[in-house]
């Protein structure tokens, strides 16, 4: 979505707290989309929203979700068409 992004992931037993590791994440991708992109800070607001996800159906379900954003915004036809989506890993329940 041009506006806000949804990133799953699975915490490693020795993680960052999730407010630290989003703070890390959101300034390294500043930095990087100034370098690339030309645009300043601040891209992001302060807060974030988080969902713990128990099981898989339910990261299916939200999974499902993401996929459709831009379907419903009216941005592509279908899900595969947007170019701006991905997964680093697979997660497993």
């Amino acid at each position: 979505m041009p506006d806000h992004v949804h990133l799953f992931a699975r915490a490693a037993t020795d993680a960052k707290p999730l407010a630290q590791w989003v703070e890390t994440w959101k300034s390294l991708s500043s930095r990087q989309l100034k370098t690339q992109l030309g645009l300043e800070p601040p891209l992001w607001q302060r807060d974030y929203f988080d969902r713990f996800l128990r099981s898989a159906d339910n990261y299916s379900e939200k999974w499902d979700y993401v996929a459709m954003n831009p379907v419903r915004k009216k941005l592509c036809e279908k899900p595969d068409d947007w170019p701006w989506k991905g997964r680093l890993n697979e997660l497993r329940f």
